[in-house]
Order: structure tokens, then sequence, then C-alpha cells
């Protein structure tokens, strides 16, 4: 017996963050940071910080009077230099080399400049099309970024398989209408029905055929003797 969903998309879009790339280190050392400055609770921030756009959650947090621009400017600039501790997803990597190109990409609430950084730093490839939180009006949980990637790609977003990790990311894919998979524990309201994986060495890839993806998701169960 396996345990073990199966799926037919025709793209696969990837989150980036907590997805395919595990900066929770960083993540929490710029948050830190920023709350210490300016007096804030830092546990309130991290819990709805991930997955959305550095900006809109200093516009979010900041104290009356700080300037948001200039506020995200120093976080991002800080966020770009400090890699240590950035790893791969379980997977990732192994997962990313498999994948046809034109049939992928990823979709991020990292400016570019960030995500060229962290993709490196973990040692993952560039993706050969990326949608990030300077290529968008609306970061997640806006369809935005999935919508266009999609598009760029010539597939219906109902025909895609978002992987994402966050409340913010799946709400996108669901407004998107794409398929959502959740990687990781997250268990938030987005995540009920959603199929998951422990990490993306629970994504096996075996090959297309007439424009489709034949995605496994999970382990074989044991075998019971």
């Amino acid at each position: 017996m396996t345990s073990r969903t199966a799926l037919a998309p025709e793209a696969l879009l990837f989150d980036m963050d907590g997805t395919l790339v595990d900066s929770t280190v960083v993540v929490e050392r710029t948050w830190r940071r920023f709350a210490r400055r300016h007096g804030l609770d830092a546990e309130r921030i991290l819990h709805t910080a991930h997955g959305r756009r550095t900006g809109e959650t200093v516009a979010r947090y900041a104290p009356a009077g700080v300037d948001v621009a200039a506020e995200t400017a120093r976080l991002v600039a800080e966020e770009v230099e400090d890699v240590d501790g950035i790893v791969p997803v379980p997977g990732a990597a192994e997962l990313l080399a498999c994948l046809p190109s034109g049939r992928w990409a990823v979709v991020t609430s990292a400016g570019r400049e960030l995500t060229h950084r962290r993709m490196a730093a973990a040692g993952l490839p560039l993706p050969p099309l990326l949608v990030s939180a300077d290529d968008v009006r609306e970061g997640k949980p806006s369809p935005e970024g999935y919508l266009a990637a999609a598009a760029a790609l010539d597939v219906h977003p109902a025909s895609a398989v978002v992987f994402e990790d966050a409340e913010a990311g799946l709400r996108a894919a669901a407004a998107a209408h794409a398929t959502a998979v959740v990687v990781g524990t997250y268990r938030g309201p987005a995540a009920e029905g959603c199929p998951r994986v422990r990490d993306l060495r629970e994504v096996t890839v075996t090959g297309a055929a007439h424009g489709v993806l034949r995605v496994s998701l999970g382990h074989p169960e044991p075998v019971r003797g």
C-alpha cells in the first residue's frame, strides 16, 4: 500500500522562504532587530510577517512618525547581507534539478536581489521564471504573483500546483484557483483540506506527457509482514 497523492499539473509554482530555502534564522534576526529599535513585540511581528513583503509588515507595525520607506530599505539591505544559517529545504535541490525548463517558477514576497542572494546561499539554481516582490503591485495574499507566473508560463492558473508554507501564500494560491500543497508544519485556516508534505523529499516528478507533469506527494507506507 502507498500513502501518496497524485497530481497532474501543467506547471509548478514555488514560494521561496520556507518552501525552497530555510531562512528562518535570518528572518527572525531581522525582525527582532526591527522590534528592538522601535520597542515592539517581536513575537507578534513574526506571527504575521512570514510570506508578506517587508514593506507591508513595516507599514503595519512601525510606530507613528517612522519613515516606512527608509526603514524598509534598511531591513532589505540587512537581509541581503545576512545569509548566515540559510540552507535549502530538504529535497529542494534534487526536485528543481529534475524539472523541465519552462514548467516551473518561483513566486516570492522577497525582492529580486534578495531572492538571488538566498537561492545562491542555499546552493539552489535561479529559476527560469521569477516573480518577486519587485514585480507586483500587491503582495500575497493577493493572487497577482501567481497569476503573473501562470500567464508567463502560458498555463491556466487552475492547471498549476503551488507549493507554499504560510497563510498569506496559501490564500494567494487559493485566490488564483491553483492547487496548493503545504510544505512543512503550518496548520492555519488556509491549509485546511490541502495536500501536505513534510519537505520536498516527499515530492516526486516522474516526467511530462502531452504538456502534463506527473507529480506524486508522500512516501510509500512500509509493507507490513
